[in-house]
């Protein structure tokens, strides 16, 4: 039987009117549209645009000063971006290296330090996670977030799977550096926003490298 998957659906928010709800729809179909066209990918061209990302990833400023990054660990069969080269890279450079846990009774989203692929085991979800016994990083300990997303604008506005683990862990955790990857196809002109969403400060593609735009 395969691992259940991530929770779908919106995050706690609720629509509050005709505007709001407009938001959510659209978020909706662009998340069932996005996933569709990330799962058409071939493993060939992923693992080649993931290749360039880690490249790009790894010289962006946050990242390549930082002293603690979490990244996270790809869905495979969902063909997410594969970070895994980088935390390797990482931490032969020293660099402490988390990824993210869920609780599954909780729902919240906390991230653990590992020293390298033998502190990671299947997690709720079938994801890979460190395991318990692997020290939970505190709000001040990380100098950069790694994110994923389904698809995710100029602003830092992304689109994930619903669920809003990052949405409520990331604010934790400022002043540490957002940054969300994604596959150049994934670059959207303009996600629509709701309350409860993070933008994040820097978008990475297999194309380009950009810091996000501040809303006026």
């Amino acid at each position: 039987m395969p691992p259940p998957a991530p929770p779908e659906g919106h995050h706690g928010f609720v629509p509050s009117s005709q505007e709001d709800v407009l938001r959510a729809r659209v978020k909706a179909e662009l998340r069932k549209r996005m996933r569709g066209l990330r799962k058409a990918l071939p493993a060939s061209a992923c693992a080649e645009r993931s290749a360039r990302i880690v490249d790009r990833l790894g010289v962006v400023p946050p990242v390549a000063r930082a002293r603690t990054v979490a990244l996270f660990q790809p869905m495979e069969d969902r063909h997410e971006v594969d970070l895994r080269p980088l935390g390797a890279t990482l931490i032969e450079r020293g660099v402490r290296v988390a990824y993210p846990a869920i609780d599954p009774e909780t729902n919240a989203m906390a991230f653990r330090f590992v020293a390298g692929p033998d502190d990671l085991e299947p997690g709720a979800f079938g994801i890979l996670e460190p395991k318990p016994r692997c020290p939970e990083a505190l709000p001040g300990d990380l100098d950069a977030i790694v994110v994923p997303c389904l698809a995710v604008d100029p602003r830092g506005h992304r689109i994930g799977y619903g669920a809003g683990y990052y949405d409520r862990a990331l604010p934790r955790f400022a002043p540490a550096a957002a940054i969300v990857v994604a596959f150049d196809f994934q670059l959207l002109a303009e996600i629509p926003e709701t309350p409860l969403d993070f933008a994040a400060g820097w978008v990475v593609t297999d194309a380009r490298t950009l810091m996000a735009e501040v809303d006026p």
